[in-house]
């Protein structure tokens, strides 16, 4: 849990950062200033390496420097609360994250808030995670995963990267549409969850796609179904949870574009079409399905709708699952 001294902290690191920048004119697009990507994950992740891919053909496009800046730190809040008090001119703008956009609020005090302190620009990427069980349970589908389970309640337990990530959530959504009670297993990352879960110490996992797949190709794990509303590219073959008899679960992992709430209406707009345009231009598209990531531009107003419909679902599914972040 973010402890006061933590929120302090964040505090003291904006204040610094933001107090004593001088005045630029905020109508100006591009900014006739470095441009700052601001990423909550360290370097080399998937939140990383997309956003890097962005930024490359952003500087392009807008002839201006773009680059990334890793904040890590605390489920990437501490990046979040970051740009919540950045300069509001356009120049600094934050690839953002579900589980700080529509989780963390329900489960600890920040100090911002995401909905009135962070403007929506455009929905970046979208993935869903795979659920995965060891070959010892002879289970091959969803269906059988869910009569196991009514057979055995209780017996089936499922790894995740944290009490109250995203993988965590997916396992505690599908408890409650399946109507199972499937037991939860929190690890500290994805790393520590797969051993365990290729050791047989856990028996199931929702898992990122990249991290199962060379155990899905070799054997060692069973996939059952992808998370999101449609097929991953990447797992053409295996099944959604919402076809395989949950019709409308979606519980894609998402990062999306948002700036300073403070920042004119008139740039937020000019980040849209930018950021539309990139995401849109095929080669960009193909780098990042190449991580397996999907572009999904759309509108501010949709990516609005989207944050708020996420931070409800997610924040009755902790009230109702009694979900804490320790």
């Amino acid at each position: 849990m973010l402890a006061q001294s933590f929120i302090q902290v964040l505090a003291l690191i904006t204040l610094a950062a933001f107090g004593s920048l001088s005045h630029v004119n905020a109508q100006e697009f591009p900014p006739k200033k470095t441009i700052t990507i601001v990423v909550g994950f360290a370097p080399g992740g998937s939140a990383d390496s997309s956003a890097r891919i962005i930024a490359k053909k952003l500087s392009e496009d807008l002839g201006q420097n773009v680059i990334v800046d890793n904040k890590p730190g605390a489920g990437g809040n501490i990046a979040h609360a970051y740009t919540a008090t950045a300069p509001a001119d356009g120049s600094v703008i934050l690839f953002g994250s579900i589980g700080p956009l529509s989780i963390a609020p329900h489960l600890m005090k920040l100090p911002y808030d995401p909905q009135k302190d962070l403007a929506p620009l455009t929905m970046g990427v979208n993935f869903p995670n795979v659920l995965v069980v060891i070959p010892e349970l002879g289970i091959k589908n969803l269906k059988e995963y869910v009569a196991y389970a009514k057979k055995n309640p209780g017996k089936l337990t499922f790894a995740s990267t944290g009490s109250g990530s995203a993988s965590h959530l997916q396992g505690e959504l599908f408890n409650v549409r399946a109507d199972i009670d499937t037991v939860h297993v929190p690890y500290k990352g994805g790393s520590p969850a797969m051993v365990d879960l290729l050791g047989g110490r856990v028996s199931s996992y929702y898992s990122a796609l990249a991290t199962a797949d060379p155990y899905i190709k070799n054997g060692k794990l069973i996939p059952l179904a992808t998370t999101g509303l449609k097929r991953a590219p990447t797992l053409p073959n295996i099944p959604t949870i919402a076809e395989s008899g949950y019709p409308g679960f979606d519980a894609s992992n998402w990062y999306a574009f948002v700036a300073p709430s403070k920042t004119p209406d008139i740039i937020l707009e000019k980040w849209n079409k930018a950021l539309v345009a990139v995401l849109t231009d095929k080669v960009t598209y193909k780098q990042l399905a190449d991580h397996g990531l999907t572009p999904n531009p759309g509108s501010r107003e949709e990516l609005q709708k989207y944050i708020a419909s996420q931070s409800t679902t997610w924040g009755k599914i902790i009230a109702d699952r009694k979900i804490t972040d320790e």
